[in-house]
């Protein structure tokens, strides 16, 4: 009997019309690194890479790459008819840094969709990045 084998999940890839700028939001979001090539050219020098695919890496392996695109229908979640398909789950360990990275995330051009960080099982909050993509932080249990 041979051993099972699975694919493994390489990044998350999100849709923008706006790659570098995108990039930028979630390197500062998350504080991750450019993949090597993929960093921002110096001032007045062409973003060749900026046009069309950018990828940020993270700890462990992780990593969220950006695709450009001409248009982007952005979700209308929860309202709307255009639901959110995808979003990121993001944890921190109390809810004191919740606060804190809530001020980090509205800085940084995040805009609140839902704030339920008075919730005593699990506190939250849901965002949507400079695209439009949504994204959760909440306490973490573990």
């Amino acid at each position: 009997m041979t051993e099972e084998t699975y694919p493994v999940l390489r990044q998350v890839v999100l849709d923008t019309t706006d790659a570098r700028s995108l990039a930028e939001f979630y390197r500062k979001l998350l504080g991750y690194t450019y993949q090597e090539g993929d960093e921002p050219p110096a001032p007045g020098d062409d973003d060749v890479h900026g046009r069309e695919w950018l990828t940020l890496e993270g700890p462990g392996g992780v990593a969220v790459a950006f695709q450009q695109v001409e248009r982007l229908r952005a979700p209308t979640w929860p309202e709307g008819e255009v639901p959110q398909q995808l979003h990121l789950d993001l944890t921190v360990p109390g809810k004191e840094e919740l606060d804190a990275q809530h001020a980090r995330a509205l800085d940084l051009g995040a805009t609140l969709v839902l704030d339920s960080s008075e919730d005593p099982t699990e506190p939250l909050r849901v965002y949507t990045d400079p695209s439009g993509h949504p994204f959760c932080v909440f306490v973490s249990t573990d």
